[in-house]
């Protein structure tokens, strides 16, 4: 199954860089600052959230730099949400495409996750730049670190396949992803620390989350200077690599009958 996107992707390689080209001419088509934004959105984001959980509910991150803490959270769980959203609806936007000319339409999601992946490197720049001017430091072990982003990756295609898939035959799934992002968003420590919930069976919950195993393992990194342990290599990778095949599969089984929903 993963072969097969990879074949897809390869020999639809110019289709695939069309799309991503063309995703970026859309979202900065006229924008003064244009992919400055990708850079300053971040830091602002982060600044009035800083503002508000940091000095209004005296939000702390267990004795590290709470700028750099919320950071990483927002710069992967950033990543996931913008991607899935616009893979969820990459097939129905492009159905005029895909009733005049064959291509396989993993390529829609596929292009999208990439495309907000490029802009997700480029926030590393303001991430480092606070890990930097917080004197949280550097440390050997962030050459780790693309262990979790591809994970991160991998997860975020099989959720975009799932998706865009369901969209397809249930378009209410528009409205009612948006209310499934906001409850994810609360149920991940991206504002607060883990320590600061004291219902067990939530925090249960909340480890069972597979953006918190990457969110995790990228702050165990970068704050702790430590390296993750094998449990959390094995978590990270399991958990994506069950959502992308899974995922693939669903969006596989289903694409033929995507024609009839136009």
């Amino acid at each position: 199954m993963i072969a097969h996107i990879s074949l897809c992707a390869k020999k639809y390689g110019f289709l695939l860089q069309e799309l991503i080209a063309r995703d970026f001419k859309v979202k900065y088509k006229r924008s003064v600052l244009g992919m400055l934004w990708s850079l300053l959105y971040p830091v602002l984001m982060m600044g009035v959230l800083a503002l508000v959980f940091q000095n209004v509910f005296r939000f702390t991150a267990g004795g590290v730099s709470y700028l750099a803490y919320l950071m990483t959270g927002l710069t992967l769980f950033n990543y996931f949400s913008e991607a899935s959203n616009l893979a969820m609806s990459s097939v129905v936007a492009n159905f005029a495409l895909i009733r005049k000319v064959y291509m396989p339409k993993y390529i829609f999601p596929l292009s999208k996750c990439l495309f907000v992946g490029i802009n997700f490197l480029l926030t590393l720049l303001p991430l480092y730049a606070v890990i930097l001017l917080t004197g949280t430091g550097l440390c050997w072990q962030h050459v780790l670190l693309p262990y979790a982003y591809l994970c991160l990756l991998g997860f975020t295609m099989g959720m975009g396949f799932l998706l865009s898939a369901a969209a397809v035959f249930l378009r209410d799934l528009f409205y009612i992803y948006g209310i499934v992002l906001t409850i994810w968003t609360y149920l991940t420590p991206i504002m607060y620390d883990l320590s600061a919930v004291g219902n067990t069976a939530l925090i249960a919950l909340m480890k069972c989350n597979p953006l918190f195993q990457y969110i995790d393992f990228a702050r165990t990194i970068i704050l702790f200077h430590a390296t993750p342990r094998p449990l959390q290599f094995l978590l990270c990778g399991v958990s994506s690599a069950a959502v992308l095949i899974v995922g693939a599969a669903v969006f596989r089984a289903r694409q033929d009958r995507f024609i009839y929903y136009v």
